[in-house]
């Protein structure tokens, strides 16, 4: 069993903080005339060929990298007609290379991915467009008004995917589901699709991938079955009951069972000492 005490982190207090260092500003502005969803012949050209190199190189790449398995893949072919109507996962961020497994577990489904701004600024942001990222707009109504628009244009007109990693930022080998932002359930229950829950959990490493390359863990994807809106609740309450939801059932999908806590999550609410310096799970009671 993988333990996480034995993983030590620079965890950040604040769940919204990303301890990762971004060394590079490309000085894109993300404003009301930035093309979130682009739509262009060169670009979809472009990402083509990398989907094509996906397949043939960086799926297995990734499987090798992180002892990758997938679990769950069937739900996808028994929900396929609620799927191809759109729809968006939601997955713990928990690896720089996590979203390649997201992308390689919902094949041949093509997902774009909520980003953090400044990532798409960074030295990776070329390839994080390719692969579908959309720049999250900062400090402006107006351009969060215009990405709004662009991804309900992409779940409502063209039927797509949207990946969001509802905890907020990446915290590599953390064991408890963090707290979910309620923007994934928001933008669900406006655009009227469903989520569906995605969990990475963690198998002990072999003595090559611990003691060689120093990996912490082999990963496990597994894919839940989705989880619709309840249109009998307001638009506060429908949004408050998918977000814990969904984090239930991510919880329940990595065998952690999300009311055995002693630090209930407080959704919405980055600023909970208690629960996020408990970094390897001391507070918490679920499995790992």
């Amino acid at each position: 069993m993988f333990d996480p005490k034995t993983n030590k982190f620079p965890y950040p207090i604040d769940t919204n903080k990303h301890y990762l260092e971004v060394k590079k500003n490309r000085g894109i502005v993300f404003d009301t005339e930035y093309p979130y969803i682009d739509r262009s012949a060169w670009f979809r050209f472009k990402q083509n060929m990398v989907r094509i190199f996906e397949y043939v190189l960086v799926f297995f790449i990734c499987t090798v990298r992180l002892g990758l398995k997938i679990e769950g893949r069937e739900n996808l072919k028994k929900h396929k007609d609620v799927l191809k109507n759109g729809v968006i996962s939601v997955a713990n961020h928990v690896h720089m290379w996590d979203y390649i497994a997201v992308m390689k577990a919902i094949r041949p489904y093509r997902s774009n991915l909520l980003v953090w701004a400044p990532n798409v600024n960074g030295e990776n942001g070329t390839l994080i467009r390719m692969v579908g990222g959309i720049p999250i707009p900062e400090g402006s109504v107006a351009a969060t008004k215009t990405y709004l628009k662009a991804v309900s244009g992409l779940l409502k007109d063209d039927h797509g995917w949207l990946h969001i990693y509802a905890e907020g930022s990446m915290w590599e080998y953390y064991a408890p589901i963090r707290p979910f932002k309620k923007g994934p359930a928001r933008i669900a229950c406006s655009n009227d699709k469903p989520i569906i829950p995605l969990g990475f959990s963690y198998r002990e490493p072999g003595w090559i991938r611990k003691n060689i390359f120093h990996q912490a863990a082999k990963f496990t994807l597994h894919v839940g079955e989705p989880l619709f809106p309840n249109k009998e609740l307001g638009p506060k309450e429908r949004e408050l009951d998918l977000t814990i939801r969904c984090h239930d059932a991510v919880c329940s999908l990595v065998g952690i069972d999300p009311k055995d806590s002693i630090y209930p999550p407080v959704f919405d609410n980055s600023k909970r000492v208690d629960y996020y310096t408990d970094t390897y799970g001391v507070g918490y009671k679920g499995s790992y």
